[in-house]
């Protein structure tokens, strides 16, 4: 008898304790990141991750629990990045995960995620792909379709572009699709692709593609490829004297496609996410003068956007009154107006997000403000 009054003691003691620490495990929101901190587009997930960071200090709690951020680097890697979801999911239990930067990256821990019922957030990957046929992953972004047909809308009815060349990455599944867009709407509207050259991910001599686009005289060039992959082209371009208009994407706007390319960037025009002249929320003034005081730096677009799908996470986790991975992921595909910081944002059943696109070009080393798409 007294050693099964012992053995109940004891069975007592074990769950005594276990209770508090099971408390303590649900006292926090977990959200994990997977972004590129290192490798060829590391800029994309510093910024990002500098801008969830931002949105952290003034949002840190949730549904009274504080937010918990795990980050794991995906390298700029497909591999690392299918990893870096199983990892977050399995090691570090999150609730969320924001992530990843470009759309081969999220195309590969997306379906880890969706199998897993936990609701992911990509700041910036474009690619329709990335949300097809998945429940719970999520964009806060623009697709590529439209910001195809933006560009070449531009093109052709603003800059008078009738004969365009395209030089595209073909290792990045959001470049190729991205030249794809803006050819079929290029020609849909009566202009002509007259040249179609391709280069790869750290490709460092592109002259040979470059002379090929020089031979067929285009109006315009539409580069929708990396900042280093674009900076390198120009430079190279103005070296050969291909003195054409240059075309690009939401890809290329990050400081380094200045300081790579300094002057033979100049007038480089393309579709952004994000302009400080443009924002007009309350989150927006806030997060802006947030950001900079703790980065030293000046609020750009993958920072913002990183920011938005924090705080797009954190409104769907309030509305859901839950923590739960099923109960997000309806809030999530509920969104509507939500006042994000690179503008009003509605999110449905597929994922992806309706927003305005902003059109900006380099001007004296700057990126400057031209214009809004409306959606």
């Amino acid at each position: 008898m007294k050693r099964i009054l012992m053995s109940l003691l004891a069975l007592s003691l074990i769950f005594t304790f276990a209770i508090p620490s099971a408390a303590v495990a649900e006292e926090s929101f977990k959200v994990g990141a997977y972004l590129p901190m290192t490798g060829p587009v590391a800029a994309y997930g510093q910024m990002e991750w500098a801008g969830v960071q931002a949105a952290n200090k003034i949002q840190p709690t949730v549904l009274g629990k504080n937010v918990e951020l795990f980050l794991v680097d995906t390298k700029s890697d497909k591999i690392e990045a299918a990893n870096a979801v199983d990892r977050l999911i399995k090691k570090n239990k999150v609730h969320a995960i924001i992530g990843e930067a470009i759309s081969g990256n999220t195309l590969a821990g997306g379906p880890i995620a969706d199998k897993a019922q936990i609701p992911m957030v990509s700041p910036t990957a474009t690619n329709p792909l990335v949300t097809q046929d998945k429940k719970y992953v999520f964009r806060v972004c623009f697709i590529d379709p439209f910001q195809g047909e933006a560009a070449a809308s531009y093109a052709y009815d603003t800059m008078g572009a009738k004969k365009a060349a395209i030089l595209v990455d073909i290792a990045q599944d959001y470049c190729v699709g991205l030249a794809n867009f803006f050819a079929k709407s290029f020609i849909k509207k009566g202009g002509e692709i007259v040249a179609t050259a391709y280069c790869q991910t750290m490709d460092q001599d592109f002259t040979a593609q470059l002379s090929a686009i020089m031979a067929a005289k285009p109006d315009v060039i539409y580069m929708p490829n990396y900042y280093t992959e674009v900076a390198l082209s120009c430079r190279q371009a103005a070296e050969l004297g291909l003195n054409v208009p240059v075309f690009s994407a939401d890809g290329a706007q990050a400081e380094e496609l200045i300081s790579i390319g300094g002057k033979a960037v100049e007038g480089v025009i393309f579709i952004g996410h994000f302009a400080k002249e443009a924002a007009a929320s309350e989150l927006a003034k806030t997060y802006i003068e947030t950001y900079e005081k703790e980065t030293g730096k000046e609020a750009s677009a993958f920072d913002a956007l990183g920011a938005d799908a924090y705080f797009i996470l954190l409104d769907a986790v309030e509305r859901a009154k839950s923590v739960e991975g099923p109960k997000i992921r309806a809030a999530l595909a509920s969104t509507k107006n939500f006042p994000a910081v690179s503008g009003n944002i509605n999110i449905g059943e597929d994922g992806n997000a309706i927003k305005d696109a902003v059109l900006l070009h380099v001007k004296d080393g700057k990126f400057r403000y031209l214009a809004t798409f409306k959606q």
